[in-house]
């Protein structure tokens, strides 16, 4: 038997909490997913898994287990890392992921420019509004828009975004100007449903929270639609100043209600803390950090 590989489907299952999910994972049939787990417990004589349905919950010999496979697979993968040269050349593949809008606008322009610079470093990059784990889902670098949970990352605060309502200048001249956000119930709104809040727009003013109930005359399934349909003079969005900048400083959009706007969000890069930083991350970081804060500064 295999341990390395017994071990690598143990922690899989744990972690998704089923066989179907980790043979996904692992590229595997079930079947033999089912078999390497089963192989395991009668080597070690113990159960790891209290099954239920399809659904799988470590025992607490499992749960020791885990931790173990979990300490002893890092060292191996760190181990041959070390073997290949990764900790003393920049080569190898990274996953680095992002918001759509934020990775197309930003992170796009400097990936590009990071692999003329290093030829022998490969990027995948997964443009997603989805927060994953990141070493469950095998991502070495993440930007995120927000507030972090205290976790075991590392972050590195790359600038901020804030909240912005805006419309076309034809719009507003032919509805008027809101003055205050209980205006905005006169107006027709554009909703993105990634933003939450919804139909319910928040505001501050002098530190007082203020609720809007908007009536959505048009509701969309992305920002950049939102922005598209603001443009051609279909109403009022609600989006992130990201989306818009670009708009706003050429003319075709203008914002409205700017004293009113919650505090800006910070926009942090995280990686996952590691006591032998592949030379390929510190290659990625020492030249994306500096160029995505002078980009997210503008």
């Amino acid at each position: 038997m295999d341990r390395l590989e017994a071990m690598s489907f143990v922690l899989a299952v744990a972690e998704t909490g089923s066989l179907q999910a980790a043979a996904r994972r692992l590229k595997t049939p079930v079947a033999t997913a089912s078999r390497k787990i089963s192989e395991l417990e009668a080597h070690l004589r113990t159960k790891l898994f209290h099954r239920s349905g399809r659904r799988l919950a470590l025992t607490d010999a499992g749960s020791t287990y885990v931790a173990a496979s979990r300490r002893i697979l890092a060292e191996v993968e760190e181990a041959e890392r070390t073997a290949a040269g990764e900790y003393t050349a920049p080569t190898g593949e990274l996953t680095v992921t992002a918001t759509p809008t934020l990775g197309r606008l930003h992170l796009v322009p400097v990936v590009a420019e990071f692999l003329e610079y290093y030829p022998d470093i490969d990027i995948r990059l997964v443009l997603d509004r989805a927060i994953v784990v990141l070493p469950e889902a095998h991502v070495d670098v993440a930007i995120r828009i927000g507030e972090l949970p205290d976790s075991q990352l590392i972050g590195v605060r790359l600038g901020s975004v804030r909240r912005v309502v805006c419309a076309a200048p034809g719009y507003l001249a032919s509805r008027g100007m809101p003055r205050a956000p209980s205006d905005l119930q006169g107006h027709h709104c554009i909703v993105f449903e990634g933003l939450a809040g919804g139909n319910s727009w928040a505001f501050v003013r002098d530190g007082t929270d203020i609720a809007v109930e908007v009536h959505s005359r048009l509701l969309v399934s992305n920002a950049e639609a939102a922005c598209d349909a603001a443009r051609a003079g279909a109403g009022i969005a609600r989006v992130l100043s990201v989306h818009v900048a670009a708009a706003v400083e050429s003319g075709p959009l203008e914002t409205v209600l700017d004293d009113y706007q919650p505090a800006p969000m910070p926009v942090t890069l995280v990686y996952a803390a590691d006591r032998f930083l592949p030379v390929k991350l510190r290659a990625f970081l020492d030249f994306a950090v500096p160029r995505l804060k002078a980009r997210l500064s503008k």
